[in-house]
């Protein structure tokens, strides 16, 4: 076989199993299976610094500002890496895809960076790590500092490490955040719920609450704490085991489930009185 049919090949053999098996599924489900999984929509892959088959590591590598396009996904990366194992009827199939370097993934609303990306085929799982991790889907912002992953059978995102949900001026702070998907009337995809755990914290510009987990209805706009609940507005705290805070409303509403009584402290407008 000639080089020149060789290096065809190969550029052939990476946009199966890019495509063939996307990388980005974990992150844009919907997009996905309308876009890199068609396969009658035309693919399209550029690398500044060429495409190359490694034979004995079992990759295909596209480097150098590296970009995977089909429909109205996109997929960029310092380098792509189709990882393939023998088949078990022979053959070869992906098993693991690589996004390296300032990884950027779009779809139509929908933006997640981050400096690293691997996606398990296994698995369908896709984690971004590196510096300014976050995913960006109309007026949702989630950010983090260690990793998100997003899992595609369970259409959930885990968010690890400082986690932070933001929509407009109210905000969910977590050890680590977990986004759970459904499908709207256009059938795509929207977070519902995100659950909460360690060091939580939600916010809005007058209201202030902490606890050990909690809850977050998206659409509601409705939080419900558990564990050493504290709520504070301005000067005033309210401690509590549980609690149900209202980001639209401002209501909140405490509990005891300990035994202890719900405590407050309200403090007058003039500091001259107690």
């Amino acid at each position: 076989m000639t080089c020149e049919k060789m290096a065809r090949l190969a550029s052939t053999l990476l946009l199966v199993a890019i495509f063939m098996f996307p990388p980005l599924a974990a992150l844009q489900a919907q997009a996905l299976t309308e876009g890199l999984g068609s396969s009658n929509v035309p693919l399209e892959i550029n690398a500044d610094e060429g495409i190359e088959w490694r034979r004995d590591q079992k990759q295909y590598v596209a480097s150098g500002n590296a970009r995977a396009a089909q429909g109205e996904l996109e997929v960029f990366g310092n380098q792509l890496i189709a990882h393939y194992r023998e088949g078990a009827e022979g053959g070869t199939e992906i098993y693991r895809v690589d996004a390296v370097g300032d990884v950027k993934i779009v779809s139509p609303g929908e933006t997640a960076y981050g400096d690293n990306g691997v996606y398990d085929i296994d698995k369908q799982v896709m984690v971004l790590t590196g510096q300014n991790l976050r995913m960006v889907s109309g007026a949702d912002t989630i950010t983090a500092r260690d990793s998100i992953e997003y899992w595609e059978e369970k259409q959930l995102a885990v968010a690890r490490g400082n986690a932070v949900a933001i929509r407009e001026d109210k905000r969910v702070h977590g050890n680590t955040l977990t986004a759970h998907f459904v499908r709207d009337a256009e059938n795509k995809l929207e977070i519902e719920r995100i659950d909460a755990h360690g060091d939580v914290r939600v916010a809005t510009k007058t209201e202030y609450a902490t606890g050990d987990n909690g809850i977050y209805f998206v659409k509601k706009e409705l939080a419900n704490l558990t564990g050493n609940v504290k709520i504070t507005q301005g000067e005033n705290q309210m401690n509590g085991d549980e609690a149900e805070f209202n980001l639209a409303t401002g209501v909140s509403k405490l509990k005891s489930t300990s035994g202890q009584q719900v405590r407050g402290l309200i403090l007058p407008s003039s500091k001259k009185k107690k």
